[in-house]
């Protein structure tokens, strides 16, 4: 690639190259995944649709979302996976969540726990195996609780683990539960973020209540502590007041979920993956969510004062001015120096359910030009709004898994100024713009980008660096352009709040101001260009 950026790019042009260069029937598909944004308006794009056989995704399976994304950062409970080993081990550590144990001692996170079915118990099936798996979890660890994640031959067999789950319970003295998360089930791992929330939602949540109660009692929702992000975010809410009684499900002990209900607000990070959860709390306990975004200064400062602003209490509002002032005193000139040596470059966004939003506001902050953005795994209204919800058709796919209705629970009522506050806190009570709202006249949204259209962007863009995940990281850096991830960021980390702001400075700029990847030849590139170097 040339070192000369391209000073406008003809988007709609790169657009019609890539999906000219697929037949006829596959084009088609993609041109209704790849959106030039236009300022009338008229920006729908096609997402949460099958990948297209024999194209090279990046996307997840249903597994990966249950168990990897929702269910495994809870740090007092027991993943135990029935399945063959090759699932466990392929989603033991890799997002990086982080915990702390609580009084009682117990953080099973760094645990691989398997039934490690074999080829007879495919053939005359693994319930057994799976009770008396059970029975050893509960001698050798004694976890608060233990929960059954299904792997693909599991659900082609028909081993009934919700029946194996109540017998255990009934005999262990434990809570025990079972998610269906076969891997094969939607479209990707979205429908396993669906699962985990409902089988919380139903045998977790609402099941024991806090000895005692505070008025700024909140859950943040949405937040998984992938490098310590939620131990950047804990410290700010409680010199601010809040009482955190509860995330979902960073550095969460399920003792905490069971009494989310009784917290005053929800705060929502990751839209996608915990939305389903957010509604349910709303429906049943009149437990109004808030959209924030800890990415970012900017980002960060807004989601404070928006909170302040809900509860509406003096002290509260004061705290958070103290807050902000002092954090934004103490960060400024080490900020600034990373904005003037980040300004112009540009950089690409492809990661999973909210992060290409968060991280735009952040990126931009620094000076840097989003030159593209996309999700791997979102839904429509992840890039058009919630507003879009009532428009979108009821597919095979998403009738995979059921939405969880419920009545009000008696006693629970919403604020009684709930319209004015959802009007004063800019549409993000109870709702979420999407991320293209936030874009430019002219950006480009990708949805379910693949290694294809990876090169070809890469190519017409020219970014100076690509912000995804581990499956696309090498692909672009044997392009010679330097990739960082935001699914588990590289061992580094935490990127949230005023402190995380600084570390991923300072990261982009290590990678764009030392380029190496760049000057790296594989050896038959050396022998094409007589270089010995």
């Amino acid at each position: 690639m040339s070192d000369q950026k391209p000073e406008a790019a003809d988007l709609g042009g790169l657009k019609d190259r890539i999906v000219e260069a697929y037949p006829e029937k596959v084009g088609k598909n993609r041109a209704k995944h790849i959106l030039v944004k236009d300022g009338n308006g008229g920006n729908k794009i096609d997402a949460n649709a099958k990948t297209i056989p024999g194209i090279i995704t990046t996307r997840g399976c249903a597994f990966a979302g249950c168990k990897g994304v929702v269910l495994g950062p809870i740090k007092d409970v027991v993943n135990l996976v029935h399945g063959p080993v090759g699932c466990s081990y392929y989603s033991w550590l890799t997002r990086r969540n982080f915990a702390k144990a609580d009084d009682n001692g117990k953080n099973f996170l760094q645990y691989c726990v398997t039934t490690d079915m074999q080829e007879g118990d495919i053939v005359f099936g693994g319930e057994k195996r799976l009770m008396q798996a059970l029975r050893e979890v509960k001698e050798a660890l004694d976890p608060e609780a233990i929960v059954i994640s299904a792997t693909c031959p599991v659900g082609l067999i028909g081993d009934d683990i919700s029946t194996v789950a109540k017998e255990a319970e009934a005999e262990l003295g434990i809570k025990v539960f079972s998610a269906n998360c076969e891997g094969y089930k939607g479209v990707s791992q979205s429908v396993g973020h669906h699962i985990a929330c409902n089988a919380l939602m139903e045998n977790v949540v609402g099941t024991e209540e806090p000895e005692d109660a505070t008025p700024f009692d909140i859950n943040i929702f949405g937040e998984y502590n992938i490098g310590g992000d939620l131990w950047n975010i804990r410290p700010l809410l409680e010199r601010i007041g809040y009482r955190i009684l509860s995330t979902y499900t960073g550095d969460a002990s399920i003792h905490d979920i069971a009494k989310a209900p009784r917290a005053k607000l929800n705060v929502l990070m990751c839209h996608r993956s915990i939305n389903y959860a957010t509604q349910m709390f709303w429906e049943k306990y009149a437990l109004p969510w808030l959209k924030v975004n800890y990415i970012g200064v900017a980002e960060t400062a807004r989601s404070l004062r928006e909170m302040a602003e809900f509860f509406d209490d003096q002290t509260l509002t004061e705290n958070t001015e103290k807050v902000i002032a002092a954090e934004m005193e103490r960060i400024t000139p080490a900020l600034e120096r990373y904005q003037e040596r980040l300004d112009g470059k540009r950089i690409m966004l492809f990661v999973g359910g909210s992060r290409s939003h968060h991280f735009q506001h952040l990126s931009e902050e620094l000076g840097m030009n989003v030159v593209m953005a996309g999700y791997e795994f979102a839904h429509r209204d992840d890039y058009e709004g919630r507003q879009v919800l009532a428009d979108m058709k009821e597919t095979a796919i998403s009738r995979v898994v059921p939405d969880l209705h419920y009545e009000r629970e008696s006693g629970c009522e919403p604020p009684a100024d709930l319209e004015q506050k959802k009007d004063e806190l800019g549409g993000h009570l109870l709702d979420y713009e999407g991320m293209i709202a936030h874009m430019k006249k002219g950006a480009l949204i990708v949805d379910d980008l693949n290694h294809f259209e990876t090169e070809a962007i890469i190519r017409e863009l020219q970014p100076d660096v690509f912000c995804s995940g581990i499956k696309d990281k090498y692909v672009v850096e044997k392009m010679g352009v330097p990739s960082r991830q935001l699914h588990s960021y590289d061992y580094s980390g935490p990127y949230t709040g005023f402190d995380g702001a600084l570390i991923f400075a300072k990261d982009i700029d290590m990678a764009v101001s030392t380029p190496t990847i760049k000057y790296m030849k594989p050896p038959w590139r050396k022998k094409e260009s007589g270089s010995d170097a």
